[in-house]
């Protein structure tokens, strides 16, 4: 709860709007979709990755429906075997639990450790649903205002990339 209520203050603070829907535990895209429905925009998968020695850490947000294929992300940033971060890992760098994983959590990321890729079908829509670091609420928000203000205020650089689906 209090991870939620820290997201909603920044927002409030940068004059981020957005809309708000509580919600049963929503740990996987599935999960999502009616929550989709209630707020009217899709909400994106967040992965969070790490290079073999658990010394650089990525965060990957991209369209919910879209499979995702690892050797093809590592080739796409150049980063040979990526793998999914332990829990302790996302805990430490995201302050979350597996399932509550969102672009909000890079606010709990104090030493700027996770790289943020962003699939240019997620950046180019107009809203984005995400969790507020918890995963029974999700919020809309436009996408500009994440780009624009929210990412700069923390700091941190959006790597837009092309995720391209294997047949």
């Amino acid at each position: 709860m209090e991870n939620k209520q820290a997201v909603c203050e920044l927002l409030n603070k940068l004059e981020i709007p957005y809309i708000r829907v509580d919600h049963e535990t929503a740990n996987t895209i599935e999960d999502c979709k009616k929550i989709e429905q209630d707020l009217g925009c899709e909400i994106c998968k967040n992965l969070f990755l790490c290079n073999r020695q658990q010394t650089d850490f990525y965060l990957l947000l991209m369209k919910g429906e879209k499979r995702f294929v690892t050797k093809d992300f590592s080739k796409t940033i150049g980063v040979s075997r990526l793998s999914f971060c332990s829990v302790e890992n996302l805990y430490k760098y995201l302050n979350v639990t597996p399932g509550s994983a969102s672009v909000l959590g890079l606010m709990f990321d104090q030493d700027k450790k996770v790289k943020l890729y962003i699939d240019k079908e997620v950046a180019q829509q107009e809203y984005i649903g995400v969790h507020p670091c918890d995963n029974t609420s999700t919020l809309k928000i436009r996408t500009k205002d994440i780009l624009e203000k929210f990412l700069p205020y923390m700091n941190v650089t959006a790597n837009i990339v092309e995720i391209i689906e294997s047949e």
